[in-house]
């Protein structure tokens, strides 16, 4: 009895999934496309955008710089995120040669310590001069 009962149940699986008729398949594929394509949003969403803003300053250089990389992954302009914001960093560091020297190389290479325990990535493809205007820009927005 078991047996013509699961018998039963897989038959009538089959016949209500199109038992392998060819016939309207490829009509309702059709259909499931144009509804799934019909779904899919054009819209931005603001956890699409999240850091990803161009600083207030965005027609600067280094603001640009900025927009262009991944620094506003960890970064806003004001807020702290998984890094310092840039107004906190240009509070902590006076906008002398050696400071920017300093934190150009380590925008580059990385670093861990002076802002806590999470360490901030290298960006070794970056150029120093780049960096350095990115640094520059970054101690320009004082509090």
């Amino acid at each position: 009895m078991k047996k013509v009962f699961i018998v039963l149940c897989i038959s009538a699986v089959i016949t209500a999934c199109g038992g392998g008729s060819k016939s309207g398949s490829a009509d309702s594929t059709a259909a499931a496309n144009e509804t799934a394509k019909s779904a899919e949003s054009n819209a931005d969403t603001n956890a699409n955008k999240t850091g990803t803003e161009p600083a207030a300053g965005a027609t600067e250089p280094g603001a640009k710089l900025i927009a262009a990389s991944d620094c506003s992954t960890c970064h806003k302009a004001d807020v702290k995120l998984i890094g310092p914001a840039f107004k906190d960093i240009a509070a902590k560091y006076p906008a002398t040669d050696a400071n920017i020297d300093t934190l150009a190389n380590k925008v580059i290479k990385g670093g861990k310590g002076n802002w806590g325990d999470i360490p901030m990535a290298g960006h070794p493809t970056l150029a120093v001069n780049d960096a350095k205007t990115i640094v520059k820009y970054i101690l320009s927005l004082k509090k």
